[in-house]
């Protein structure tokens, strides 16, 4: 990471996705009954490692239609909701596992608690920083 802004900008996406992924097995495990249903994942934290180990090109744009080239900001990088398309050893065509979706909402809520605590100690030392320009 280069700065600070960058790093917060990564938490938060961070967060965002932790906070989706927690709606999205919670609604899993809510259609566990339901026939037919295919249970929902996300996927974030591939694309922000590669948004932070890309190496910048710097190249120049002079018409917004050009396709961007290079490191993709930081901001633009969201979480993104998948179907989970795998076959379904039940009769009723649902392929939700409660004990892997129990399993994974026990695993996004350490992850949160963990960002959270990230994000805190980050802006009380930036805190503490402005503070201490004070003096």
């Amino acid at each position: 990471m280069r700065n600070e802004s960058q790093v917060i900008t990564a938490l938060q996406k961070a967060l965002d996705a932790a906070w989706m992924r927690n709606n999205v097995i919670s609604n899993n495990i809510a259609n566990v009954n339901t026939p037919k249903y295919k249970a929902y994942r996300v996927e974030f934290e591939d694309m922000l490692r590669d948004a932070i180990n890309a190496r910048q090109i710097p190249i120049a744009s002079t018409n917004p239609k050009h396709i961007p080239v290079g490191r993709r900001n930081l901001d633009a990088i969201s979480p993104r909701l998948v179907r989970d398309r795998s076959t379904s050893t039940r009769m009723d065509g649902n392929n939700v596992d409660i004990d892997v979706q129990t399993a994974n909402l026990a695993s996004n809520t350490i992850m949160y608690k963990a960002l959270v605590d990230q994000l805190t100690a980050k802006l009380a030392r930036l805190k503490t920083v402005i503070n201490e320009g004070r003096r």
